[in-house]
């Protein structure tokens, strides 16, 4: 009998999860926690979703957009662990629908270095602002706002390391970089010897009384290009990609107690430049800035019950002489979306969503409808602030 690759993966998973019965209790931090995220949705879209664009942007990343229709979205398939005292483990299976397996996120990190650092090396988000290292099913929306859809392609996901440090102060101030391989985009190619982008970033934070919290911060993504490509392989990208995000979150809670009420409040903006050559034009050289923004609230009105909304704007300069008539050609039209959602988790395990989205991100309006449900299964660390 033969097992296909999924099937192996759920048969190694399973027997770590029943190893060492008769451990003792002072080692459970060392056996691997199991989790499986499933997810799926029914979308609805007044245009094809294939042919979705954001103006004056190249196609690239993940699919913002699932197909039309019933389908099943990704599952994530997780285990961690203290692999001893002095590291912490993760690794994340993305189980597309169709049967294929990635390798989502495979990292280690330090958890004893001196002076309030910390070292994280293999494949991870990196810190770019508030929703990049926040996994899908931590979304509040059931896409990513624009800006990360635009200057991302979703989400920024690499192999490399990442150093932090935690300052010793009264209010969170956290300091850190990183270098990473160069392959995700913006990036492209594994340029600079694999080491074709660097991240830095400064986060801080702390309480306003006893009702509300804060966090704020920066970043910035430098990545080299080798021959990038675009996802509709009409364009490819040799140069400079930058991005520079400044965003905020905001919550409260009434005297500190999500359980019935809270609101929280975030958004960002970004700043976008990218010097080089885009071949497939007849553009060649280029230097191009473009910025957006977006920000959201979502609050929770009774225990389980939540409505948000979110609003989302780009703004993209007129084509540069060769660009005319290409992807990276706005026409005159300023992307931007409006976001209406409400969701219900019966627990922490699970959640059912009713968004409606405006996109006006090409000059083609969409109105999207999307029922989605997300269920958690076995066990699953807190989430961060």
């Amino acid at each position: 009998m033969s097992f296909n690759p999924a099937r192996k993966l759920f048969v190694l998973l399973a027997l770590l999860s029943l190893s060492a019965p008769g451990a003792m209790a002072g080692q459970n931090a060392f056996n691997p926690e199991i989790s499986l995220i499933l997810s799926g949705q029914y979308a609805h879209y007044e245009r094809d979703p294939d042919g979705r664009t954001i103006a004056g942007v190249p196609a690239a990343g993940e699919s913002p957009l699932p197909p039309a229709g019933l389908s099943l979205a990704e599952s994530e398939l997780v285990a961690s662990a203290n692999v001893d005292d002095r590291y912490y483990g993760r690794f994340t299976a993305a189980l597309a629908p169709d049967g294929g397996i990635e390798v989502e996120e495979a990292f280690i990190q330090t958890l004893d270095l001196p002076m309030g650092l910390s070292l994280q090396a293999g494949r991870f988000y990196s810190e770019l602002g508030y929703q990049n290292s926040r996994h899908a099913h931590q979304w509040d929306f059931v896409d990513q706002p624009l800006v990360y859809q635009a200057f991302l392609g979703n989400q920024y996901r690499d192999d490399g390391l990442q150093l932090r440090w935690l300052a010793p102060t009264d209010i969170f101030l956290e300091v850190g970089g990183g270098v990473f391989r160069g392959d995700a985009y913006p990036a492209g190619g594994a340029a600079r010897n694999g080491a074709g982008t660097r991240v830095v970033f400064l986060a801080g934070g702390g309480d306003l009384g006893v009702s509300q919290s804060w966090k704020a911060g920066i970043s910035l993504l430098d990545a080299r290009s080798d021959a990038r490509p675009s996802d509709d392989g009409r364009l490819a990208f040799d140069g400079t990609a930058r991005l520079l995000t400044l965003y905020g979150v905001w919550k409260w809670a009434p005297n500190g107690n999500p359980y019935d009420r809270n609101l929280v409040v975030q958004g960002a903006w970004m700043r976008n430049e990218e010097q080089g050559d885009y071949s497939g034009t007849a553009a060649g050289s280029v230097d191009l800035h473009r910025d957006g923004a977006y920000v959201q609230a979502v609050y929770q009105f009774r225990h389980g019950w939540r409505s948000g909304l979110r609003l989302d704007r780009l703004s993209v300069p007129a084509a540069q002489g060769g660009l005319t008539g290409s992807a990276l050609d706005p026409a005159g039209h300023a992307p931007r979306r409006a976001s209406l959602m409400i969701d219900y988790a019966h627990s922490e395990f699970s959640r059912i969503r009713l968004q409606f989205n405006r996109d006006e991100s090409s000059p083609q309006t969409d109105n999207q409808w999307f029922l989605q449900y997300t269920m958690s299964l076995g066990a699953h660390g807190a989430h961060r602030f």
